[in-house]
């Protein structure tokens, strides 16, 4: 019983990409990243280009990429520095790394 109460807090507290498994009485996660696929930036839609471009249109897209739910992760370079950020399919921003 300990250990169910233990998988379903870790199962709680994981992501929705996560899996967690119980094997010989040991709680076991795996944390699988989101995959993205390289993509040309012409195939960024146009609506999250638009949007993009109005908060960053100062940088210029060096590479794309695509996950399958729609998100963007894109580097973008000013001045010679590169900057990698995801984005919503409708180009709001998530994250900046």
């Amino acid at each position: 019983m300990k250990n169910l109460f233990l998988a379903l807090a870790v199962m709680a507290g994981v992501s929705a990409t996560a899996a967690v498994t119980i094997e010989n009485n040991e709680v076991v996660s795996v944390y699988q990243e989101k995959q993205y696929k390289k993509i040309e930036v012409s195939q960024v839609s146009k609506e999250a280009l638009d949007k993009i471009k109005k908060s960053y249109g100062t940088y210029t897209i060096k590479e794309a990429h695509k996950a399958d739910d729609g998100e963007y992760k894109l580097v973008l370079t000013k001045d010679g520095v590169d900057t990698t950020a995801t984005f919503t399919s409708a180009g709001d921003l998530i994250k900046i790394y």
